[in-house]
């Protein structure tokens, strides 16, 4: 992926140096989250694909929508000048806001920035305590995207997706459920919580989810036809990354058998197609994962 040389986002933080509290308890809704409630929600976010923060707010009687009460974070800072890996991921979200900026101006309307967050071991958002172990996060009470950049070494070395790209993919996935945020859809999400099953409401994240791959798709679309980012092999990086993490191989990868009624982000082939959708055509009509008669 060519990215070196191209402008970095000013809205990266950086809060590694503030030192996370591990497994220790958290806070969430202002409710105290004790560690065994933090691992089940770990081992269901590795295992089954369901959000951690989701199932720890439901553990704690939060009822799923994000709290806005957090504790308080020291003053933002920048990540180093020579932190090369802190680059890569501001120059990738320099790149999603440049795509979605006129993706919303050719619609008639205005793209908000969301802000990034890198973090070691845990950090409060709005959403709840969030760990390292959840994997990159976005939280929409905040409108922050999450990562520990430890996660890269995860996605090479255990789930068998190494490159740059593959890592770009990850970012611009987070970046599209802030697209969805800003649309209006996460919340219509969120009110349909309570109204259907818990096998519908995995329908329907499950939706979401390829949605965001889609939205990640049209992201790449774009940049590649303004800056030619794209190098031999780099779409291959991201298909493959697509799989390791579509719930069907995560559950095979844990040693059990697929459980297709739990599935919350869609299978290995799902997360291809909606990625591959969004590559080619560059729209978000094509991204419309809820009208699909098929995923």
């Amino acid at each position: 992926m060519k990215w070196e040389g191209n402008r970095e986002s000013d809205n990266v933080d950086d809060r590694r140096n503030e030192g996370g509290s591990g497994f220790g308890g958290g806070l969430l809704g202002g409710r105290s989250i004790g560690i065994g409630t933090v691992v089940v929600a770990l081992l269901a976010g590795w295992i089954f694909g369901i959000n951690p923060l989701t199932i720890l707010s439901l553990l704690s009687g939060g009822g799923g929508s994000p709290s806005a009460q957090v504790q308080q974070q020291a003053p933002a800072q920048k990540p180093p000048a020579d932190d090369r890996m802190a680059a890569f991921v501001s120059t990738v979200l320099a790149d999603t806001e440049d795509v979605w900026k006129d993706v919303f101006a050719k619609s008639g309307g205005t793209y908000q920035e969301p802000r990034l967050v890198l973090f070691r071991g845990a950090t409060q958002t709005a959403c709840g305590q969030g760990q390292a172990a959840m994997g990159p996060f976005y939280c929409p009470g905040d409108q922050r995207v999450y990562i520990d950049l430890g996660f890269y070494e995860t996605l090479k070395n255990r789930l068998g997706a190494p490159g740059d790209f593959a890592q770009a993919y990850v970012i611009a996935h987070e970046v599209g459920h802030h697209v969805q945020n800003l649309l209006g859809i996460s919340a219509k999400m969120d009110q349909m919580r309570e109204r259907v099953s818990t096998a519908d409401y995995n329908t329907l994240s499950v939706k979401l989810e390829l949605q965001a791959d889609c939205f990640a798709g049209v992201w790449a679309n774009h940049a590649q036809s303004a800056r030619q980012i794209l190098e031999q092999g780099d779409v291959e990086e991201a298909m493959n990354a697509a799989a390791k993490i579509g719930d069907d191989a995560l559950q095979r990868s844990s040693g059990g058998a697929t459980v297709p009624e739990s599935f919350t982000h869609g299978t290995s082939a799902q997360r291809q197609r909606w990625f591959d959708a969004g590559l080619k055509n560059g729209s978000i009509q094509t991204c419309d994962t809820f009208s699909a008669r098929s995923l």
